[in-house]
């Protein structure tokens, strides 16, 4: 059985170790998620190898050589002016009203428009849950816009990156990739770039590829608003959690042409890959393809 290539999103550099070593650590962590998930759905499908396209180290704000995480995780208190006007476009892509005395969007309390977005949605939260969640989805939103920044600002930066995911993908041969959060986006572009690639299956888990400050920065870029589905790619599904802050808003199907257009509820671990694979519609999209 050939193995499903994982190309990850925010949240997975890990300090000290190279990139085989993070990739194959990243790699056993998930695939106990995936087992999980076709274990219910799917009972006797055997689980198949994770080869990770590991290039977290670089998207460091340094030069790769010199990557470094953060301290701390950021949030809204981190913004400049720019990144702000980036955050409200995203929580407006969320449908949150921007407040009638903001005389335009820069000017739009960020912190406001979160606070609107959790009341709507988190109606039953206790209060120290909500400044829980508040905080995860601060640290989601401005760890996500900083990557994409750093990932389409610098030319050669997104060279490399896409020629890591090519290089996985031409190595492993799998005939499913999936990809989560900002990598979403790197593998859209990768595929797109690399005709060449075949894969059956491309699975997309919490894609915030219509959030703005991403979708406008795309190549190949949209045209008259719309898509394109890479020239290699089988079948497209997208998944994405209904209170997941970074696939906003959750369907591609408006924008992108994927064959199947999901939503799920992940609880508390709206965001992360290890939530999304234990769910049974990734299960179910990928299952098929491991007969």
């Amino acid at each position: 059985m050939a193995p499903v290539v994982v190309v990850h999103g925010m949240f997975n550099f890990l300090r000290g170790a190279t990139p085989p070593e993070a990739a194959a650590l990243r790699a056993l962590t998930w695939q106990q998620r995936l087992a999980g998930s076709l274990a219910l759905v799917s009972p006797g499908t055997r689980v198949p190898e994770l080869e990770v396209a590991y290039y977290a180290d670089l998207l460091r704000r340094e030069l790769p050589e010199n990557a470094q995480s953060e301290e701390r995780a950021p949030d809204f208190d981190d913004l400049d002016e720019h990144e702000a006007f980036e955050v409200a476009q995203w929580l407006t892509a969320a449908g949150v009203e921007v407040p009638e005395d903001a005389m335009n969007l820069g000017m739009a309390p960020v912190r406001w428009m979160l606070g609107r977005l959790l009341e709507e949605r988190g109606n039953r939260l206790t209060r120290r849950l909500r400044e829980q969640t508040s905080d995860r989805i601060q640290q989601a939103i401005v760890s996500n816009l900083r990557e994409v920044e750093a990932y389409t600002t610098w030319p050669e930066r997104r060279r490399l990156v896409r020629e890591r995911i090519a290089d996985t993908i031409r190595r492993a041969a799998p005939g499913i990739v999936i990809a989560h959060s900002l990598g979403t986006c790197t593998t859209y572009e990768t595929l797109h770039a690399n005709p060449d690639i075949k894969v059956d299956l491309l699975l997309t888990l919490g894609s915030p590829l219509r959030v703005p400050a991403l979708t406008r920065r795309l190549d190949p870029a949209l045209r008259g608003g719309r898509g394109a589905k890479p020239a290699g790619v089988g079948r497209w599904v997208n998944i994405a959690d209904v209170g997941d802050p970074v696939a906003v808003p959750p369907g591609l199907s408006a924008v992108f042409p994927v064959d199947q257009d999901e939503t799920c509820d992940n609880g508390f671990g709206f965001h992360g890959l290890g939530g999304y694979l234990a769910n049974g519609l990734t299960a179910a999209a990928v299952a098929p393809y491991l007969a």
